[in-house]
């Protein structure tokens, strides 16, 4: 079914979202199965998610490339699902499902209760028992679900309320959400343990050092100013929103009524703004963001945007997050530095601003590769815009992109010729941006939001001999990149439409039409979202299309090695998978191919594989086996919680060995192994040279003029001391003037000592005659 695909002629059921979900199955961090000692070559499957107009699906697409269906239910439609992964314990907090794991968090229509609104209730079901273990009721509807090992948050309508993993209680909740129009609206982002949300107000005293600079964002008046304009022209939403929050007012409320009432009772919204929260730290009950609020949990808040934020979302580590706005014409990325005392001394780095083109296109799904080198921006018309990033920001190049691993920022030549160093003392000098190395990221950046770092903070940065503070001065440059490759989607399996370009060539295993570049009429489409919209979802992973060329060979582990970028996987609202095979290459118009070439891409698809199902599909509903692919991870990783947090499973042979025990180092040992462990230990007593002389360009020329009769300047004199004929010591050697005397200075060569060298066999006093000569003059 997976591969063949369906004839034309079969009813295909209408698909409304998908999603690529992240769960114990593909938990690489967590699964033992995937840990090197463990894994036979093992990669973690994709896990994908359809939501149908009734019901919904979950297939799994293991390296082999065999998709395999785990779930598909038909009990109406379904707004937002999630598995829930394993949540984190420890000795003082268990978790109350632990036999029922895993669960599937389901929004659907009619809820448990079946007397609320629909879409107003989160129904957990266990997988393992087919029961629904919880439902949590909302008075408004929900918008979506987010979940990770520590909390499992619900998106309302400018509301979000997060709840404990392990007995989800209500663990805290933010009302302050700026509304978006949509598609999804109330954007948030949540990492494993930051949650990033869009806030309706910039207070100054929490806010960051940093922010979005260029874009025409020019201070916090600027954006005040933006927003007052915002309220008093266009009204739609930000009165809507008014009313809403307020109530009073009657529905045939003249605008300046509305705005008169908003001054009142409340200040104006601002778009834009992002603020970012800690779920471990932060108090239970409200989170307030205001003047009289401390700041305890309140990671970094700071403008991002001017228009209102429309979607975001956090990399693999967390300390990237990408955020984009309605209009879709550029996409920022911003690198988190957090300060333990409070959000006011974060910094938040503008590393990126990645230009998707000069129409307005809402965006609908961010996905970052695994090393973070790329991102891959799809927006609700259907495409799909890979670009270059490094996560420490900078010009991405053949250096940072061509090679299979990821880079330093700076090169061995640029850190051993100290072109940083000039760089800094040139910029500080003129101030702004005129590095003369391009594509080093050290200039501060010429944004007055930067206006908090003042003079000061460089000058404590000097004093305390501390050159290396992300957080203070200089703030990295802003680096505007444009998508290497735009993947659009095909109407019919046939056809892959693209964007022609210099990038884009076809070519794959299954028949290519010629590329239109017109955009079809949306009624061909099977099976179509609202208004000419196409639900896509994006992600990276290890290529499974060697399958298609020569099913008869086995896998080798080399194979998937062998690419710089993992394929990325792209899935439309007509149910079919396609793998792209992404082949970044030096720009083939530089007439020289250097480190510092930019960048073009290749891209074709290879694979594909149709996931739609049709009415009359069986469903697979819980409860299911014990060996269920859903059901193992969930076991691995439970186990794997237990473990860690130095307990002992359920099930398991008695108490665990030292050497299962992962808390012992804690424990007392001592003896033997001890003393093997600390002779092990290095001590590095002091820094080797920053580089060696001849690497760079650092030699400088000045003058000498002596204050007294200069005898002999030998080259092992540490101190150049000038001696008078009474031999009575003289000030040291003045450099300070410009006029010199080459005749005063009588400098003789020196005989030194011979050296002996590595490799020699006779000793330094056989070589009479091959004494070294080393002249102070060359």
């Amino acid at each position: 079914q997976a591969y063949s695909g369906s004839p034309p002629a079969e009813e295909k059921e209408k698909i409304v979202w998908v999603r690529f979900e992240n769960a114990d199955l593909n938990d690489t961090s967590r699964n033992m199965e995937f840990h090197e000692i463990h894994s036979t070559g093992n990669e973690p499957p994709l896990l994908l998610m359809i939501g149908y107009s009734d019901g919904m699906q979950v297939w799994s697409i293991p390296i082999s490339g065999e998709a395999q269906e785990l779930f598909s239910v038909r009990h109406g439609p379904v707004r937002a699902a999630r598995i829930l992964p394993a949540p984190q314990i420890s000795a003082q907090k268990c978790d109350n499902f632990s036999e029922k794991r895993p669960l599937l968090g389901v929004c659907k229509s009619i809820g448990s209760s079946g007397t609320s609104p629909p879409y107003c209730c989160v129904d957990l079901y266990s997988l393992r028992t087919g029961e629904m273990v919880k439902s949590i009721q909302f008075k408004t509807p929900i918008y979506d679900l987010h979940c990770n090992k520590r909390i499992l948050v619900v998106v309302l309508q400018e509301k979000i309320a997060a709840f404990d993993s392990c007995t989800f209680t209500k663990k805290f909740f933010v009302t302050s959400c700026y509304p978006c129009p949509g598609p999804n609206m109330n954007p948030i982002a949540l990492g494993s343990r930051w949650l990033a949300y869009a806030e309706n107000k910039l207070i100054r005293c929490h806010q960051s050092r940093g922010g979005a600079c260029g874009d025409n964002i020019q201070s916090y008046t600027a954006t005040v100013i933006s927003a007052a304009k915002t309220i008093k022209t266009g009204l739609t939403m930000v009165g809507k929103v008014v009313t809403q929050l307020t109530g009073t007012l009657p529905s045939g409320a003249s605008e300046e009524e509305i705005l008169a009432h908003s001054n009142i009772r409340r200040s104006p919204l601002v778009p834009g703004i992002i603020t970012i929260i800690d779920t471990e730290t932060v108090a239970e009950g409200q989170v307030l963001v205001s003047e009289d609020s401390d700041s305890d949990g309140i990671v970094a808040h700071f403008p991002a945007h001017e228009k209102p934020i429309c979607c975001m979302a956090f990399n693999p580590s967390g300390m990237l997050l990408v955020t984009t706005d309605t209009l879709g014409h550029d996409f920022h990325v911003f690198q988190i530095l957090t300060h333990p005392w409070s959000s006011s001394q974060s910094a938040v780095h503008h590393l990126y601003t990645l230009h998707r083109g000069e129409t307005e296109a809402k965006v609908q799904d961010i996905s970052f590769s695994h090393d973070c080198r790329w991102v891959v921006v799809s927006t609700l018309r259907g495409t799909s815009h890979v670009f270059p990033i490094n996560p420490y920001g900078g010009q991405p190049c053949v250096r940072t992109h061509m090679s299979p691993r990821v880079v330093n920022r700076m090169s061995r030549f640029q850190k051993s010729a100290g072109l940083e160093e000039i760089e800094q003392e040139l910029t500080s000098k003129q101030g702004g941006r005129c590095s003369p190395v391009p594509g080093l990221s050290s200039s501060p950046s010429g944004s007055p939001l930067h206006g908090k770092l003042n003079s000061q903070d460089t000058y404590n940065n000097f004093t305390n001999n501390n050159p290396g503070n992300p957080r203070l001065l200089p703030l990295p440059s802003l680096t505007v990149v444009l998508p290497l490759a735009q993947i659009k989607q095909p109407m019919t399996l046939g056809t892959i439409t693209k964007r022609t370009g210099p990038y884009l060539f076809g070519a794959g295993c299954f028949s290519i039409k010629a590329p239109c570049k017109s955009k079809p009429a949306p009624q061909i489409s099977p099976s179509k979202s609202v208004g000419g919209e196409f639900c896509v979802a994006a992600v990276f992973g290890s290529s499974r299309s060697w399958f298609a060329n020569n099913p008869g060979l086995k896998r080798e582990k080399d194979q998937s090695k062998q690419f710089v970028v993992e394929s990325l996987y792209i899935v439309s609202c007509y149910g079919s998978l396609v793998e792209h095979v992404l082949e970044p290459r030096p720009l083939s118009t530089a007439p020289k191919i250097s480190d510092d070439t930019p960048l073009e891409m290749m891209t074709c698809p290879r694979a594909s594989w149709t996931l739609v199902r049709t009415p009359q599909w069986n469903e697979l509903q819980p409860p299911f086996n014990a060996n269920h692919p859903l059901l193992l991870a969930a076991d691995a990783v439970q186990y794997y919680q237990y473990l860690l947090a130095g307990l002992v499973p359920p099930g398991s042979p008695g108490p665990i060995t030292r050497h299962e025990s992962y808390d012992s180092l804690a424990s007392d040992h001592s003896g033997q192994e001890d003393e093997e462990w600390l002779s092990q230990v290095e001590i590095v007593t002091h820094t080797g040279p920053h580089r060696r002389l001849w690497m760079g360009p650092q030699f400088q020329f000045k003058t000498i003029h002596p204050s007294g009769q200069t005898t002999v300047i030998s080259s092992s004199s540490s101190v150049l001391q000038s001696h008078g004929p009474s031999d009575t010591p003289q000030p040291l050697l003045d450099f300070d003037t410009d006029d010199l005397d080459l005749n005063s200075l009588r400098i003789q060569p020196v005989r030194s000592e011979p050296v002996s060298m590595p490799g020699s066999s006779r000793p330094v006093s056989d070589r009479r005659g091959v004494s070294t000569v080393i002249d102070a003059t060359s």
